[in-house]
């Protein structure tokens, strides 16, 4: 098998792991607070990561830590408020459903770099985001677009909606940030994340897993879509472009409504109708041309 071969292959499981972390979470949000799984998954993560980063990057800890007020704002940002609001999410609502709004998160970076970062768009991109918003509009209306007018999105659809704002606040901060080995920013960050969370802990609280369910649900949340995933990204960004890696992410919803399925779910129509829609608009968007694909590296820890 070629070594482009193998890097598929990894693109394929990355994805595939991070769409467990919609599925598995919404089994931990049953038994354990949103602040529970965010503090013990880093936690769980930080031996792994930093084996790992150690392994991969051999990083310069100095160097790297000389951008500690980066890093604590991006760990505020992505690590925590992001995995906060989308587990709260995950408590009121399907795994499948989150994921279809995440969804649109690479076109809401997109309109947020165009505003922002002055990238260029395109004809391409600006019909991808609007049929990836569309897309999101029916599922968050279950196919009744005539709603809005008539009623609020559910507890859910907004804390997903704020994820996805906080998360393009995180990608659009890495865009205008310094360049930083990837694994290893990622373990900077949720040693903060520990550290902060863990001081607030006597005050907040932290319950643990109830049920053997809960507990592996933890543990694989701790150790695939947290470490695994960036590996397996990194080591297939040595072999694709990261233009056409970024297609890839769009499995992530596939994946999700696989696991959906696996785990006793009940995917409705409009749902899968939303889904094409927004997978469509998103892959559109990727193959704009517009910039030179950081776009999609930006993106590319969504699922942290």
């Amino acid at each position: 098998m070629s070594a482009r071969s193998r890097a598929f292959i990894a693109l394929v499981a990355a994805a595939a792991f991070w769409a467990g972390n919609y599925v598995f979470g919404h089994v931990a949000v049953a038994s354990m607070s949103p602040f529970s799984i965010v503090l013990l998954r880093w936690a769980l993560a930080l031996i792994p990561l930093g084996v790992i980063a150690q392994c991969l990057e051999h990083p310069r800890w100095k160097e790297l830590l000389a951008h500690w007020p980066f890093l604590l704002m991006q760990a505020a940002l992505g690590m925590f408020a992001y995995n906060i609001l989308l587990y709260a999410a995950l408590h009121v609502s399907t795994a499948f459903e989150a994921s279809l709004i995440n969804a649109a998160n690479p076109a809401l970076i997109a309109v947020a770099a165009t505003v922002l970062l002055h990238e260029r768009l395109g004809w391409k991109g600006a019909v991808g985001i609007a049929l990836a918003l569309f897309g999101v509009l029916i599922v968050l209306t279950r196919g009744d677009i005539s709603t809005l007018f008539r009623n609020a999105f559910g507890p859910g659809a907004l804390l997903m909606i704020g994820a996805i704002v906080v998360w393009t606040a995180y990608s659009i901060a890495g865009r205008m940030g310094p360049r930083l080995p990837p694994v290893s920013s990622v373990l900077v960050q949720a040693v903060f994340v520990v550290i902060g969370m863990g001081a607030a802990a006597p005050f907040v609280g932290v319950t643990l897993p109830t049920s053997t369910e809960a507990f592996a649900s933890l543990l694989f949340i701790a150790v695939f879509p947290s470490c695994l995933s960036y590996v397996l990204w990194n080591v297939a960004l040595t072999q694709i472009p990261s233009g056409m890696a970024g297609v890839f992410l769009n499995l992530i919803t596939l994946f999700t409504a696989m696991w959906a399925l696996m785990t006793g779910e009940t995917i409705t129509v409009s749902q899968i109708v939303g889904a094409l829609v927004i997978i469509g608009g998103v892959m559109l968007t990727a193959l704009s041309k517009r910039g030179d694909g950081n776009h999609v590296e930006a993106d590319v820890s969504r699922e942290v």
